[in-house]
């Protein structure tokens, strides 16, 4: 990007609260989810030469004590070798709530990455993003497991991927159910032909979930970044993973929960996906009895119903055959018996 442009005086005023030097120039990075969800990204360059980020919250999952939490599992990426922007406090201390744009907004600073995420390096003048390597992948999830093995547990706040609770307090779901309820809601409306299919599989996911729901506790946890995407995973000039960031998503999670979020819209795909991620994961962490148990429960819980699922289902209508073949297939993974124990040993 190279749009910078001169701060107003909001953003000079806001500056001030964490720094001494100049802003000379900034970038203003809209990162809002909705109206219930704005955030902006400053990326702020001083007299001096040196770059820092800004960011500003104002949603119901942003605010100090969380922040802290996002600072303390920053400085436990870092104390496992991995590089991560460390998260600044305002000169007094804390992190402030500043007006921007007629909002209260939460603010706290980073550091100004030293790397590139995955995103960031385009192929010549085209949009496309460059392939995540298998041995990028390899470093990536080794990387979770590691952070799985500590069973970190200094915090209660659950990371956005979080099962049988909500992320948000103005949630009405937690994320899992309410992508099931969606695809049940679109499935619902199918031609008459399907709907004793419908009922049986959403009766066999209700069912599972259930059964989940009375273990799901006992499952080993750990604090985790929680956000896993190109944007955010950190390359060398080799391509060589190095790290993370954006941590505004993370918080405590059980590491099968976390591990299988791994999205493809073919179910061979995924799940070879997810076995490979679990062979991974095993060189670095020990899988307890409970979790090889309730590997399998939990897929069917988090899968066949997935937001992927809904979003194909959506565009099958008014194809009967091809909606067949669909609700052949999810009932076929919401009753196969995948091994994925053999993965974990």
């Amino acid at each position: 990007m190279d749009n910078w442009t001169l701060p107003t005086d909001e953003i000079t005023l806001i500056f001030s609260l964490f720094f001494d030097d100049t802003l000379i120039s900034c970038q203003v990075i809209n990162t809002s989810r909705g109206d219930s969800d704005f955030r902006k990204t400053i990326i702020a360059k001083t007299g001096s030469g040196n770059k820092w980020v800004i960011k500003l919250a104002d949603n119901d999952f942003t605010f100090s004590d969380k922040i802290k939490v996002w600072q303390r599992t920053v400085s436990e990426y870092l104390a496992l070798g991995y590089y991560c922007p460390k998260i600044i406090c305002d000169k007094t201390g804390g992190f402030p709530v500043v007006e921007y744009n007629g909002h209260k907004c939460v603010a706290y600073a980073e550091e100004y990455s030293l790397y590139d995420s995955i995103e960031d390096r385009r192929t010549g003048e085209s949009d496309r993003v460059e392939p995540i390597s298998d041995s990028l992948k390899n470093d990536i999830w080794s990387m979770t497991a590691k952070v799985a093995a500590k069973r970190f547990d200094y915090t209660e706040y659950s990371s956005a991927y979080c099962l049988f609770e909500k992320f948000c307090p103005s949630d009405k779901y937690d994320e899992v159910l309410e992508n099931a309820l969606n695809w049940k809601e679109c499935a619902d409306t199918l031609p008459k032909e399907f709907s004793g299919q419908v009922q049986r599989i959403w009766r066999l996911w209700t069912d599972n979930r259930d059964a989940l729901e009375k273990v799901y506790k006992k499952l080993p946890t750990s604090v985790f970044q929680a956000d896993l995407n190109p944007t955010n995973i950190l390359v060398d000039e080799s391509a060589k993973f190095v790290g993370v960031y954006d941590f505004n998503l993370c918080g405590k999670d059980v590491f099968l929960n976390y591990l299988m979020r791994e999205n493809y819209d073919d179910f061979e795909a995924e799940i070879k996906s997810i076995c490979s991620v679990l062979k991974i994961s095993s060189e670095y962490y020990h899988f307890s009895n409970i979790e090889k148990d309730t590997a399998l429960m939990l897929y069917r819980c988090l899968k066949p119903l997935w937001y992927t699922r809904f979003e194909r289902l959506k565009k099958l209508k008014g194809n009967n055959a091809a909606i067949k073949a669909f609700l052949d297939q999810t009932e076929y993974y919401l009753t196969a018996n995948i091994d994925f124990k053999a993965y974990m040993e």
